[in-house]
């Protein structure tokens, strides 16, 4: 059994250390008030059989905690306040460099916490380790110095998370959907140098990717691109292409027919697309922004956003070279195709993609196999999206269709109608037509459900008190990130604000504006529904005698949010939170609140969002549409998934997934395993064992567990993650149950 210390390094757990600290007290007090030495062996025994209960690995706060509570229980108060006494001075002693141990820790790759915070981060790189040290240092000020004590103490005690603490002190906001139309078509600026509008194709693809690393480097969040905004530089390579050809044919007195020239331009113009799709495809894994990581990057695939015919099928061209390639994956260190974590894909579900017989019918099928080997692309539904997102003016049915920015944060409808009236000064602005392309996320802060309902004692009217009172917190806390961004000059980020990835403003010019009005949206996000509903009513949310509950609580969040809005004219929406680590931080708090309440904490996470529990049996049918109505009171950003088993040889069911998603849920994919061992090549999957209490990876064919010689990949919040997860994180993935 393994214990994380202070500095967030792991040790073996030491029995000796705890009866060594009891003795110590024990000392202090006259000998009748003293602990005989088989209760000191007991209280030593009891607070180990806790340890190895909690589901975690615990930290050595809790050991104490423990520790406290066992002294009590044996009615030893008086060594009991020794021990607290002793616990508080040496804690006053480390105050003062807490943050240069945490650094020292990082530099040694001995800090687990940090090591497994964030799966497509390696903790080893120095470049990473840079990042992770500027932000233990901003998370310092930002805890002492910019932000209320009443936030962070909630924070800290897993009240409410106050997400990227480590970029708050830089004003950096949170995702972009980058106007990527806008920097091609009119030009842009990167690094001081003048980018024009490209020539060809794969001149787009290469100016894209390094729009893409530099926005990354400019944020803290994930960006989407669509790639209709590369469809009209396929026909400019054609044409280009055919010049050429032509000119060829000249020089060697050869006579080509119209269809042996349109065959040979063809031919070309694919070898092109391929060439600039791979581009896309090899820079996002293998560029590293200063974050020290691959960009977060969202490629937004929609037929129906092309403005023409020709545009359509050049669009369609596009998408199957993307598909091709991913479902192909990239090499790894030993030559082996493997899955990548990014470019996150996105495919839009439509009528004329949908079903056999529908002209773009073989993309839905190569989307299919795809997904059943690579666990994207993932899906949006144009049926319900029109259905749910409702520019100013629109009804149900006939709204707007747009991506998410990174993995699931979207952004609220065009509540002006016609693009805020290019508060942006975008060059492609249209009058009268909605606009999402441009706008951004200002930052998050979560809610831990649970904790609500723990805290109220499984009385109704004291919950919704208490639900009041933490909102209202969060809304204070969401306020500070918005204050933090207020005043911010274009000069911050050129990119963003002055070169068109989000805005074309001066130089000196603040940003304002485009942080109220609906431009830009900011996220109250939550946690743990599951948790939460089942403490108050005893059921899962999925039971009928506690779905209304369920539902009442999102109510009450959306409730919230539009009395924000309403009162301060800035887009609150509620958002349901990919909480990679903080589900095992919120969990572990949780522990150690309330203890261990069985169905609710006792396990090393919670929930994500409103989804079903991973342990529960349900099937991909009714997961999905149960789902979709939490997901449509998550307009801030959610996406619901089906676990399903190696589907490759499947691919008709994959497809009525598909299908099902088109008339039932807005946003959803398949998670599937993909994984590869280095040691024997073996390509199924991975497992998860138990070793002295904690969770390691291990080969099912050899016995590896060396991480660092395997390739795991596994979805955890909407995106792909490939560099190992936290032990909370690892659990809820040893324990999801199949769908399907």
């Amino acid at each position: 059994m393994k214990i994380i210390k202070r500095n967030g390094s792991e040790v073996t757990f030491d029995l000796s250390k705890i009866e060594n600290a009891i003795r110590a007290a024990n000392a202090e007090v006259p000998e009748d008030e003293r602990l005989t030495p088989r209760e000191v062996t007991f209280a030593s025994l009891n607070v180990e059989d806790q340890c190895k209960a909690a589901g975690h690995t615990v930290t050595v706060e809790e050991v104490q905690d423990l520790v406290e509570d066992q002294l009590m229980a044996l009615d030893r108060f008086t060594v009991a306040r020794k021990y607290i006494i002793y616990r508080y001075v040496q804690n006053q002693k480390r105050q003062k460099n807490t943050t240069d141990d945490k650094i020292l820790t990082l530099i040694e790759s001995n800090n687990e916490e940090v090591k497994q915070e964030n799966s497509n981060k390696n903790p080893t790189v120095v470049s990473v380790q840079r990042d992770y040290m500027a932000g233990e240092v901003s998370k310092d000020l930002t805890m002492c110095a910019l932000l209320p004590a009443e936030v962070v103490d909630a924070h800290n005690d897993g009240i409410i998370h106050f997400h990227d603490a480590d970029y708050y002190a830089q004003h950096m906001h949170n995702c972009d959907l980058v106007n990527l139309e806008d920097m091609l078509q009119n030009g842009t600026v990167i690094s001081g140098t003048l980018i024009e509008r490209p020539h060809s194709f794969s001149t787009a693809c290469n100016i894209a990717t390094q729009i893409i690393a530099q926005v990354a480097s400019c944020q803290y969040g994930g960006q989407s691109i669509s790639l209709t905004h590369l469809a009209p530089f396929v026909d400019v390579s054609r044409k280009k292409i055919r010049r050429s050809v032509y000119s060829e044919m000249e020089t060697i007195g050869f006579k080509a027919s119209p269809e042996q020239i349109d065959e040979m331009v063809e031919k070309r113009l694919r070898e092109e697309v391929a060439r600039g799709v791979q581009t896309i495809q090899y820079q996002v894994v293998t560029l590293m922004t200063t974050n020290g990581q691959a960009p977060f990057i969202t490629v937004f695939m929609y037929l129906n956003e092309a403005r023409n015919a020709q545009e359509k099928a050049d669009l369609a061209l596009i998408i199957e070279e993307m598909l091709k390639q991913r479902y192909q994956g990239v090499k790894n260190e030993k030559g082996v195709w493997i899955t990548p974590a990014f470019p996150k894909l996105i495919y839009v579900l439509e009528p004329d993609n949908l079903t056999e017989g529908t002209p773009y019918f073989y993309l839905t099928k190569l989307a299919a196999k795809c997904t059943a080997k690579r666990m994207v692309p993932d899906y949006i539904s144009e049926k319900k999206m029109k259905e749910y997102k409702l520019s100013k003016g629109e009804v149900e049915g006939e709204g707007d269709t747009y991506t998410c920015m990174g993995c699931r944060s979207f952004l609220t409808p065009d509540r002006s109608g016609n693009g805020y009236g290019n508060v942006a000064r975008a060059k492609n602005y249209e009058p009268g037509k909605p606009k999402y392309y441009g706008r951004f996320n200002q930052g998050v802060v979560t809610i831990n459900l649970p904790d609500v309902a723990l805290s109220s004692g499984r009385d109704m009217d004291r919950f919704w008190q208490l639900f009041e009172e933490r909102l209202e917190l969060c809304h204070r806390a969401l306020r500070c990130r918005h204050e933090r961004l207020r005043g911010t000059l274009s000069d911050a980020a050129p990119i963003l604000w002055q070169y068109g990835a989000l805005a074309r403003l001066n130089k000196g010019e603040k940003i304002d504006p485009l942080l109220y009005g609906g431009y830009s949206t900011i996220s109250l996000g939550y946690a743990g529904l599951y948790e939460c509903v089942k403490y108050m009513t005893g059921y899962s949310h999925t039971d009928a005698q506690a779905t209304e509950f369920a539902l009442s609580v999102m109510q009450k969040m959306n409730v919230k949010c539009a009395e924000w809005k309403l009162a301060e004219d800035i887009d609150y929406s509620v958002y349901g939170t990919p909480i990679e680590s903080v589900t095992y931080k919120f969990a572990k708090c949780l522990q150690r609140r309330f203890g261990i309440v069985a169905g609710v904490t006792d396990k090393g996470y919670i929930t994500n969002s409103y989804h079903v529990h991973v342990t529960e049996e349900i099937d991909a049918f009714t997961k999905l549409r149960f789902e979709s109505a939490f997901q449509r009171l998550s307009p801030g950003g959610a996406i619901s998934y089906v676990e399903v088993p190696n589907m490759q040889d499947n691919l008709e069911a994959v497809i009525k997934v598909m299908q099902f998603i088109y008339d039932n849920i807005m946003y959803a994919e398949l998670n599937t395993k993909s994984d590869y061992c280095q040691c024997c090549g073996y390509d199924g999957e991975i497992q998860l064992v138990e070793d002295d209490g904690k969770l390691v990876w291990e080969c099912p064919n050899c016995g590896n567990r060396d991480q660092s010689k395997m390739n795991v990949a596994r979805r955890t919040c909407g995106y792909i993650g490939t560099q190992y997860w936290n032990q909370g994180r690892t659990q809820e993935i040893k324990d999801r149950v199949l769908h399907l």
